[in-house]
Order: structure tokens, then C-alpha cells, then sequence
């Protein structure tokens, strides 16, 4: 287990721990507030994640990856990110995710078909170094031609730089 899954387990158990002592205290009221506990609690308990949590887990949610100018190397940010689609893929051994590589509208179309696959690249060995296995990985790179945005500044090009994390079987 590496340190960062180790990090979020040790958050998630200390804020199942708090959860736990705060429906103690809230015990005597009425049976109104104990749903909430068990509601935000389901997930981490299972220790397992479900084709649910893609939709209600906020770190899986997060299925975008973003890039600097000209670079192809994931951002320190986007570790967290990469370990929770990692263990996904690891606790469902049927999922399958396609890893899609975007660059921004600047540079050629070759260069930026190339940059895309890099990127995805980038992604996918997270992802294996996390613990997902390589054959549940497809990567594909669409280059400049699948922006989000369309406008000619940086603000718009940064949006562009991008992996799209795509779960084609959950």
C-alpha cells in the first residue's frame, strides 16, 4: 500500500471515527439525523468501491487531468486523483477505462496527436504504478481536435490540456 493510499484511509477512518462519536452523542434526539452517518459512510466501511462511486465518490468524480504548456508529465495535484481511479480499476477487475489525450489548438497536428498520447501515457503509468493492471487501460490520442473550449487565450488553451478519464465497461 503506498503512502498516499495510506494517507486517505487513515483521513477517512478519522472522519468515520468522528461520524461514529457524533451519532452517539446525537443517539438520545430523534432518529432523524442517524441516516445521514450511514449515507456518507457506505463507501469507505465496504473499503471497496462500487460502479455507484463513480457518480458519489468526489475523488472519482474527478475524471479530467490537467496538463502545463508543452509537458506531459501528470502534476503532484493529480497523484490523489490517480490512486482512487487506480484502486477503482483494482477493486473492480472488469473495469475498463480509456485514457483520451487533448492538447491545446497551438503546434501541428501531428505534434499534437503526439503530445496527446503522451499525456495518456502519462495517465496510464500512474495508474499501473497505483496498482490498476494494464489490460483494463486503452489510450487514444484526439490532439487538438475534441477542445472544451474554443476561445484564443490561455485561460481557454489550459482547459485543453487535458486527459478525460472514460469508463467504457464499470
Amino acid at each position: 500500500m503506498n503512502k498516499t493510499t495510506r494517507i486517505a484511509l487513515v483521513a477517512l477512518l478519522c472522519v468515520g471515527a468522528a461520524a461514529c462519536s457524533k451519532k452517539q452523542e446525537v443517539k438520545p434526539a430523534p432518529p432523524a439525523p442517524q441516516p445521514a452517518a450511514p449515507v456518507t459512510e457506505a463507501a469507505p466501511e465496504s473499503g471497496r468501491y462500487t460502479p455507484e462511486d463513480l457518480d458519489r465518490d468526489a475523488c472519482l468524480r474527478q475524471r479530467a487531468v490537467y496538463f502545463d504548456f508543452d509537458k506531459d508529465e501528470v502534476k503532484p495535484e493529480f497523484q490523489q486523483i490517480m490512486a482512487c481511479h487506480a484502486k477503482y480499476l483494482r477493486d473492480r477487475p472488469m473495469a475498463q477505462v480509456r485514457l483520451e489525450g487533448n492538447a491545446d489548438e497551438r503546434g501541428t497536428r501531428e505534434y499534437n496527436l503526439g503530445l496527446g498520447e503522451r499525456r495518456a501515457n502519462s495517465v496510464s503509468s500512474a495508474l499501473q504504478a497505483n496498482g490498476a493492471s494494464a489490460s483494463q487501460i486503452s489510450v487514444i490520442s484526439y490532439g487538438k481536435e475534441k477542445p472544451v473550449c474554443r476561445e484564443h487565450n490561455e485561460d481557454c488553451w489550459s482547459k485543453n490540456r487535458r486527459v478525460d478519464i472514460v469508463y467504457t465497461a464499470k
